[in-house]
């Protein structure tokens, strides 16, 4: 399982392109493969069927197999499906640079005191991640920073949120507003959230 880091492959390091380069067959989303399957490697599509990929993982164990993950695949990625169905033997796990690395070291901000959490596909708990004076959230198209702000609003109050969008990118944008600021909608997205009192 290789991180291939926030998009542009300028941030692979040499590690997952050794990795990526010396495999037989390679496995990811649509886009992952558009921009690293260009030699006729077999490939096969990560999508919704996740016990599928399981099950044909499996049953290709002996193959030279490299899952690509957005970031680092352990951040809110499939790393975690993975690393809970194959033991630390069967799974060679290569890092990335996480989306949130590549934010916080945009627009300088130490990571020592950050809090991380996701939306993919839950619900979060908007209660307690706003506990905490800085945060770090890989959203989806439905918790995004809209609904960020929403939240914030409805309980009254005052963050600074920092929207990195199509980083590492040509077309990355990163901005940094007040909760009234935020606009409904944003491309492929990160936010930090900062109680800055």
């Amino acid at each position: 399982m290789v991180g291939i880091g926030p998009g542009d492959t300028k941030h692979l390091t040499p590690s997952a392109r050794q990795a990526i380069d010396q495999a037989e067959v390679l496995v990811g989303g649509r886009r992952h493969l558009a921009t690293f399957s260009g030699d006729g490697r077999e490939t096969r599509v990560l999508d919704a069927d996740l016990l599928g990929l399981l099950e044909w993982l499996d049953s290709n164990i002996q193959r030279a197999i490299v899952v690509l993950a957005s970031g680092d695949p352990l951040l809110f990625g499939i790393g975690k499906l993975l690393a809970a169905n194959f033991s630390a033997d069967q799974l060679h796990i290569v890092p990335g640079i996480s989306a949130i690395q590549y934010l916080c070291a945009s627009v300088a901000l130490d990571m020592n005191d950050l809090f991380l959490t996701s939306s993919h596909g839950r619900e979060p708990d908007f209660d307690w991640i706003f506990q905490h004076d800085k945060v770090a959230m890989v959203t989806d198209a439905i918790i995004g920073p809209r609904a960020i702000a929403d939240a914030l609003q409805q309980r009254g109050l005052v963050r600074s949120l920092i929207i990195g969008e199509n980083l590492s990118q040509p077309n990355e944008r990163i901005h940094r507003l007040s909760v009234d600021q935020v606009a409904a909608r944003y491309d492929m997205n990160v936010v930090v959230i900062l109680n800055e009192r």
